[in-house]
């Protein structure tokens, strides 16, 4: 199996892209295009932890009602929000990040050492279809944030062996249908994630959705 994998680390006023593909037991890095810096936190090194909590429905998003731009969430709560994949496909979901949990830089060893004093985390998700439209072969991707609700940073995509991402599959196409994926995401070390943003479509972009424990 042939998997994507890139990095971006912020240094200093510049941040480095990096790419890298592998096999399920070896990778490769390679330097990209310079690009200006996300932003950075800096916090206490913290221990290794696991953030769950079972799904349940938020006040703010029952019975198929869209969560409004810039709704504070726990994690274990639920989001209902307009979705669009691609060209061609619409529609309503509900998002639930059922935990955040913080792994080794060891996992990321697949990147090379461009991944040196990065720790990566976690962000465990349910997608279910609400709106019982084609989304078939549909992904989500959401972002880490610190605890000021800001960048970490690091920007990395891709998967490990303990963070895998799916897709939804091709019967996803009816209310009700669910799928779960993990999003690969990371801080520098030293740092931590306190939480994670939906930001696509219209008010989003601006104004995400986020869950903290």
């Amino acid at each position: 199996m042939q998997v994507n994998r890139s990095l971006v680390t912020a240094v200093g006023a510049l941040a480095l892209l990096l790419t890298a593909c592998s096999d399920d037991t070896a990778g490769t890095a390679a330097p990209g295009t310079t690009e200006p810096a996300a932003e950075t936190t800096s916090s206490a090194a913290a221990e290794t932890t696991t953030t769950e909590a079972s799904a349940k429905p938020s006040a703010d998003a029952s019975a198929g009602d869209v969560t409004p731009p810039g709704t504070q969430l726990r994690v274990g709560e639920r989001a209902v929000v307009p979705f669009k994949y691609g060209t061609d496909k619409t529609g309503t979901i509900a998002i639930v990040v059922t935990a955040i949990e913080q792994g080794a830089n060891a996992d990321l060893a697949a990147f090379g050492d461009k991944a040196k004093g990065i720790t990566p985390y976690y962000i465990r998700v349910s997608v279910e279809n609400v709106g019982g439209t084609d989304l078939s072969y549909s992904s989500v991707s959401l972002r880490a944030v610190g605890p000021d609700g800001k960048g970490t940073g690091v920007i990395i995509s891709g998967e490990t062996a303990q963070c895998e991402s799916e897709t939804a599959k091709k019967d996803f196409t009816t209310a009700g249908a669910k799928f779960e994926t993990c999003v690969l995401q990371g801080a520098r070390e030293g740092s931590t994630v306190a939480g994670a943003t939906f930001d696509k479509g219209d008010g989003y972009d601006k104004s995400p959705i986020t869950w903290k424990s």
